[in-house]
Parts: C-alpha cells; sequence; structure tokens
C-alpha cells in the first residue's frame, strides 16, 4: 500500500511547475514577462516559487511589479504574489512604491503602504504619516500600520497625530500600533484616553503594551476606581510593564512598589479578589500575581481558591502565594492541616522554605495517598529542620517504596544528634526494609559503629541487604571492611561480587585491591567485568591500562562501555590510542563514552576528532561531543559552539548558547552577539549575555557601537541585568556609544538606575547630544 504523502509536498504536476520557474530564473531578466505571467498560477507553491525568482532579480522586476499593481487587479491572487515579490525584492524598491502612494486607487495605494511598512522604510515615512489622513479609512488604517511596523520618532510623532483624528476606525488601530511601539513618548496621549469611556480599555492595554514604567501609576489608579472588567484590564496591563521591566533591567519590582505605595494594606487584596469571579484564564493569572505584590488576607485566600483552576492560573496562583510570604501562612497552614490529598499536593511546594509549617508538613507524612507522603519527606528535608528526623525514620518502613526513598533522603540532608542511634536501631529490624534503609543510612554518614551491623547483613541469604551492606562498607575507615569486600568478590552470587567490585572502587587504591580487580576483568558474568573495569579506572591504575584494553573487544555491550570510562581516567599511550579508536564505533553508547573520555584528557589531539563528532551523527552523540569540545580552550572552540547554536536539535542549540554562556573572553560575547537575529534563540541568549563572564561587557559596548535598532535594545538589557557596578558603569557609557540607536536604547537603562551619576549623564546627553530620537529619549526618561 502507497503511503500518503506529506501535506505539504508537492504533486508531480506542481514539481514540473516548479522546476520550469527556476529554468526561467536561470535565465535572467530576459524571463521577467513569462514570470509575471505566472504570478497567477492557481497553485501556491509555484506562486511562492515565482515570488522568489522575481525578488531575487531585483531592480529589472520592480517597475513591471508596481505597473502589475497599477493596472493589473482583476486577480487577488497574483496582486498578493506581486505584493510579496516586492517585500523580498533584492532590488531598490522605496522609490518605485513611494510613487504608487499618489494613485488615485485606494487600493493600490494600501498596498504601497504594506510593502512600505513590511520594509520597514524610513523613507516612507513622510507619505505614510500624509497617509494618516487620507480620505479612505482602509488607506488611513494600512499608513498606520506601515507606520507601526517602520517605528522611530517621525513615525511615532505620525501615529500621535491619528489619535487626534476623531475617527475612531483610525483612532483604534493608531492606539494598538502605538502600544505595541514600546516607544516611551506615546504613554502621555495614550494615558490622556483613560479618560474617554469609548477608549479606555484599549489604552490601557496598550499602555500594557509599551511596557513603559511610567504608565504604572495611572493603571494602579485604576486598580483602585474603576469597574471590575477595567480592572482586569488593568492587571494585565501591569504584569506585561513588568515583566517587560525585568527583560529590560532585571530584578525591577516598579510595579509591586506602586501597589504597595498607593493602596491601605488589605483594601487593594479584596477589590482584586472580587475581580476574579468573571476573569478569563489570563486575566486570573495577571491578577493572581497582582494579589501576590499587594497582599493582605483576602489575597491569599483569593489565591488558594485558584489553586485547583487551569494549569496556567494555578501556578501563577502558587508563585503569587509564594510572593506573600508570611502573610499567606496561616491560610496556607490551615488549608494543609485540613486539606485532602489532591490540594496537600498543591501546597506541599509552596512551603518548602517556612519553618513554622514543620508540623503540618509531617501531618502530611501519615496521608493516605504515597505521592503525598513522599512529597511531604522532600519538603521536610528542604525546610531543613532536625526535629523531623524521628517522624521520618517512622516511614522508613513504607509500604511504597518512593516514600522509603524520599524518607532516606531526608534524614541524610537533616542528620542530628539522634540519627545514629535511631539507624543503628533501625538496622537490627525485623522488617528488611527498615533494615536496608538503615543500612544506607549508616552507610552516608560512615558511622564506625555501624560496621558490626554492616558485617551481619554480610551474612544474610538476602542479597538486597548484601548489597545495602557492602555499598556502605567503603565509607568505615577500618580494615575489615576491605577484608570483607574482597571476601565478597568471590561471593557465589554474581550479582553481591558485581556490587563487591563496584565498592572496591571507592577504597583506597592497594595492592590486594588492584589483584582483585584485575581477576574481576575475566569472571564470567559481565555485571562483574563492568564493575570491575570500572574500579579500576576511578582509582587510575595505569598499570592495568593493557588489561583493561583486551576487553574493549568483549561480547557484552556494558563492558565494552566500561572500557572505555575507564580509560578516559589513564593517561598512557595506548589507553588513549583505544579512546580515538572508540571514538569512531559503530556502537553509539561505545561512542560517546569514549567521546567523553577524550573530552576529560583534553589534549590538543583530540579536539579534531570531538569537533567532528560534535557535527556528525544522532543529536545524543553531538550533544556529548560539544560537551567536550566546550572543556577546550582555543578559538576553534567558540566556533564550533557557534555552529552548533544552528544545530537542527534543540537540546544541542541550548548547550551551545549555554556554554557559550559561560565562556570568558570577547570572543564568545562576539558569537553570542550574532545569534541575536535568531528569533527562536533570542531571549536565551540574552539571558547567556546577562551572566557576567570574563570580557563580557567590554564585549557588549563593542557591539553596541554598531548595533542597530533591533539589536541595540537587547544588549542593553543583558548589561541591566547584570545588576553589578560596573555593568551599571558601561550603561552610562553607552550614552556615548557612536550608535544612535544604541544611545537611544541605553537611556532609559540609564535612568532605571536612579543615581546621580545616572541623571548628569541622562541631562548631558539630553542637551549635547546630535541626534535628536537620542536627545528626546534622555528628556523622556529625566521626567520619569
Amino acid at each position: 500500500m502507497r503511503a500518503p504523502s506529506h501535506p505539504l509536498s508537492l504533486s508531480s504536476e506542481d514539481r514540473l511547475q516548479v522546476e520550469a520557474v527556476e529554468a526561467l530564473a536561470r535565465r535572467g531578466p530576459t524571463s521577467l514577462d513569462a514570470l509575471l505571467a505566472d504570478l497567477d498560477k492557481p497553485s501556491w507553491a509555484v506562486r511562492r516559487a515565482v515570488i522568489g525568482a522575481l525578488a531575487r532579480m531585483g531592480a529589472p522586476a520592480v517597475a513591471p511589479l508596481c505597473e502589475l499593481l497599477r493596472h493589473r487587479r482583476d486577480n487577488e491572487a497574483r496582486i498578493a504574489a506581486a505584493v510579496e515579490a516586492l517585500v523580498a525584492s533584492t532590488g531598490e524598491v522605496d522609490d518605485a512604491v513611494i510613487s504608487l502612494g499618489g494613485e488615485s486607487s485606494p487600493a493600490v495605494v494600501c498596498d504601497a503602504a504594506q510593502v512600505l511598512g513590511r520594509r520597514r522604510s524610513r523613507r516612507a515615512v513622510p507619505l505614510l504619516a500624509t497617509l494618516t489622513v487620507h480620505p479612505d479609512d482602509n488607506v488611513a488604517v494600512a499608513a498606520i500600520e506601515a507606520l507601526g511596523r517602520i517605528g522611530g520618532g517621525a513615525a511615532v510623532d505620525a501615529l500621535l497625530a491619528a489619535l487626534g483624528s476623531g475617527n475612531f476606525f483610525r483612532i483604534f488601530p493608531a492606539i494598538d500600533v502605538l502600544g505595541r511601539s514600546g516607544d516611551p513618548s506615546v504613554v502621555p496621549s495614550l494615558l490622556g484616553l483613560l479618560a474617554d469611556p469609548f477608549y479606555a480599555t484599549e489604552a490601557a492595554r496598550a499602555l500594557g503594551r509599551t511596557g513603559q514604567e511610567a504608565a504604572v501609576p495611572a493603571l494602579v489608579g485604576l486598580l483602585q476606581r474603576g469597574t471590575d472588567a477595567m480592572m482586569r484590564v488593568a492587571a494585565v496591563a501591569l504584569v506585561e510593564i513588568h515583566d517587560a521591566q525585568v527583560q529590560r533591567f532585571g530584578g525591577a519590582r516598579v510595579v509591586q512598589s506602586a501597589l504597595r505605595s498607593r493602596s491601605v494594606p488589605g483594601d487593594l487584596g479584596r477589590r482584586l479578589a472580587r475581580c476574579l469571579s468573571g476573569a478569563d484564564a489570563a486575566e486570573k493569572a495577571a491578577l493572581s500575581r497582582l494579589l501576590g505584590w499587594a497582599g493582605g488576607p483576602d489575597a491569599a485566600m483569593g489565591l488558594l481558591a485558584l489553586l485547583d483552576a487551569e494549569p496556567t492560573v494555578a501556578r501563577a496562583a502558587a508563585s503569587a502565594l509564594i510572593e506573600l510570604g508570611p502573610e499567606a501562612d496561616g491560610p496556607i497552614l490551615q488549608a494543609l492541616r485540613e486539606g485532602d490529598s489532591a490540594r496537600r499536593l498543591v501546597l506541599l511546594p509552596l512551603v518548602a522554605r517556612r519553618a513554622a509549617a514543620v508540623p503540618e508538613v509531617m501531618l502530611c507524612l501519615e496521608d493516605r495517598d504515597p505521592t503525598v507522603r513522599a512529597l511531604a519527606a522532600d519538603t521536610l528535608s528542604r525546610i531543613g529542620d532536625p526535629s523531623a528526623v524521628g517522624a521520618l525514620f517512622e516511614r522508613l518502613g513504607d509500604d511504597d517504596q518512593r516514600v522509603a526513598q524520599a524518607s532516606v533522603g531526608a534524614i541524610q540532608s537533616l542528620g542530628n544528634e539522634e540519627t545514629e542511634e535511631l539507624a543503628l536501631t533501625a538496622a537490627r529490624s525485623a522488617d528488611p526494609r527498615r533494615r536496608r534503609a538503615a543500612l544506607r543510612i549508616i552507610s552516608y554518614f560512615g558511622y564506625s559503629r555501624g560496621l558490626d551491623v554492616l558485617l551481619q547483613a554480610m551474612r544474610e541469604q538476602d542479597e538486597r541487604l548484601r548489597d545495602a551492606a557492602i555499598y556502605g562498607l567503603p565509607f568505615i575507615d577500618d580494615p575489615r571492611a576491605v577484608d570483607a569486600l574482597l571476601e565478597a568478590s568471590r561471593h557465589d552470587s554474581e550479582r553481591t561480587r558485581a556490587a563487591a567490585m563496584r565498592a572496591l572502587g571507592q577504597t583506597e587504591k592497594e595492592a590486594r585491591v588492584t589483584s582483585c580487580l584485575l581477576g574481576g576483568l575475566n569472571d564470567k558474568d559481565p555485571w562483574v567485568r563492568y564493575y570491575a573495569c570500572q574500579s579500576l579506572g576511578k582509582l587510575n591504575e595505569e598499570a592495568a591500562a593493557d588489561a583493561i584494553v583486551a576487553l574493549a573487544n568483549d561480547d557484552a555491550g556494558q563492558v565494552r562501555v566500561a572500557v572505555v570510562d575507564a580509560l578516559a581516567h589513564l593517561h598512557t599511550e595506548s589507553a588513549m590510542l583505544a579512546l580515538r579508536r572508540a571514538a569512531s564505533s559503530g556502537d553509539s553508547d561505545v561512542r560517546r563514552a569514549a567521546l567523553l573520555g577524550l573530552g576529560v584528557s583534553k589534549r590538543p589531539d583530540a579536539l579534531p576528532v570531538l569537533m567532528e563528532a560534535a557535527s556528525q551523527g544522532d543529536p545524543a552523540t553531538r550533544l556529548v561531543a560539544l560537551s567536550a569540545v566546550a572543556e577546550y580552550d582555543t578559538p576553534e572552540t567558540v566556533t564550533a559552539l557557534l555552529r552548533s547554536a544552528g544545530d537542527p536539535d534543540e537540546s544541542v542549540r541550548s548547550a551551545a548558547v549555554g556554554f557559550l554562556a559561560t565562556r570568558a573572553g570577547t570572543a564568545a560575547t562576539q558569537a553570542l552577539v550574532s545569534l541575536l537575529g535568531d528569533p527562536a534563540l533570542r531571549e536565551r541568549v540574552v539571558s547567556a549575555l546577562a551572566l557576567p563572564a570574563e570580557g563580557r561587557i567590554p564585549g557588549l559596548l563593542t557591539a553596541l557601537e554598531s548595533a542597530d535598532e533591533s539589536v541595540a535594545p537587547l544588549l542593553v538589557a543583558a548589561l541591566a541585568r547584570m545588576q553589578r557596578a560596573d555593568a551599571r558603569a558601561a550603561l552610562i557609557s553607552a550614552l556615548e556609544s557612536s550608535s544612535p540607536a544604541g544611545r537611544r536604547a541605553a537611556a532609559a537603562a540609564v535612568a532605571a538606575l536612579g543615581t546621580v551619576e545616572s541623571r548628569e549623564a541622562l541631562e548631558r546627553a539630553s542637551a549635547q547630544d546630535e541626534d535628536a530620537e537620542v536627545r528626546r529619549a534622555c528628556l523622556l526618561a529625566l521626567s520619569r
């Protein structure tokens, strides 16, 4: 049966037509008429190919495409394709399309505005400003949207003028576009619209989208006096501003401070809680965050009620309860005491840092749901109160293994003066589950009094008890412990022998241990050979290198992997040669282990092997190789990391950015800056640039010197997020950057510093900067 074709795959007929278009494109301008004729082909795939060919042709195609928009308007598909070709054209388009703005046909003028806006043509701003008052509303709206795409002071001025048109068909889109501009100069005009009931809602939404601090007081005012519907809109807007401020400047708390200073404690919380009724998911999430910032007992109760809402709202409510801090303790602890298992699962993560919650969390150790009991043990561990140790010992014999494991982990984390006695008592229990758990605790703390208990367990028939005892023997400083391990290495049970071989790798290197491990390399059981090999590597027993290499072709895959892992710890030439051979193995597990080993060695001759592997094979292998490459301090390393940032696999891309983030030197910074053009990586790259690695700040300042309007705000945001004295000094110096875009972007960040020095720098720039847009940005920043 023939497999169904992919929905986006080309039919045979379309493929032939696309090939014909490509053949025409290769002929150059002589094929122009034929390509234009194909713009109305029924197939979008074919039209897409024609658009690409005309765009690549550049200047020769521009005038004919404009003529088509003027005179051949009988086919919508053809018109849309012509617009796309002009938008993507590599030729000089602006003058020809600007001339279309004088046409009598509103439809032609709309198309021209769309092309100019999508091409972000600054030369077109005067025309588009004129078109915002065109008699035809469609033309005016197209011009408004185009100006919004272009941005800049002149575009913003034209859009602000549109607010005074009195025509709501134009005012509404102008409000939306002005909000999305993010320009601080639009805030006063949008604030003025809050007094007009007809436009207030859209103006509030737009103020949120600006992300500007200057809008916060008015929006907080709406929370205090607005209708419930307006309060919900204002809440979303305030959260948008907060998030934008954090993205630009790091730990900004502008909204929180305004809420606390403008409201009577508890009053705002009651109003916000009341608004939850009738709110949609996004509004509930925003209201939750505001409740956390505003505080008050009503805030806590309102947030608790949201913990059962849809996941996004519940997460926001949980985060807000944490933000409330001690104010929320009473309601949370009451709900923890009285709530059912489902409610406790939600609440336990919220009290992980609250010592006052220990009694309530200990109650949850008795919950009927084992997931709650396990989470309660984890929570007690994170709270860090040793008084819970006794209750945790009671759960070592829990019917659910997850609870027992969580209890052991918590005891190991908390350990107090009674832990040793409790562990020794539990190790003599008739319940084998309690005994095994107690042996793990004795092993973890290395209690010397526990040796006899461990040796007793070694004589038991229960293999799991023997395993637990063997695990702990290396941590007891007593010769009898090693004697017991050597004896266990000769046990009839393969499992016990394997456990002993593993444990010997954690003892001190001595002749009898090495001899025992070398013997284990020839054991009939593959897991015994595996752990013997691994332990010889951990002990750095270079004399065993040849014996380990001899197992490189072992029938058991896990042994072959252990061979490579052991060789990585050795430094002989034979070990390195074997690792390089293993790096090209057909067994992916062996290959990855070899690549890790080569990375650990940091030998220069291993780097080419690692770089090749970082660009080939499956994603997991590429990721391992990239991790090894990142260990090298060479110029080639940065090149390889930058290449991997474009890898098809998300985990590889993420790792590459992470390695560049922590790498010292301006080369790594330059590499990260070059990635800012990728929308999928942008936020991750800004976060990476905000890590203050050596050479990061000078690299960012250098990049600012030539940054354009899209990149400059991102570089400034990275500096602002560092929250360091040298980064703050760099922001002030950025006001003297040779890039006007960089100076404009720096103005708001410098104002956010709130220091005398920053204000003086803004005052100088507002009076002396050669760029009018920079002067205006500084004046606006000073007015905050």
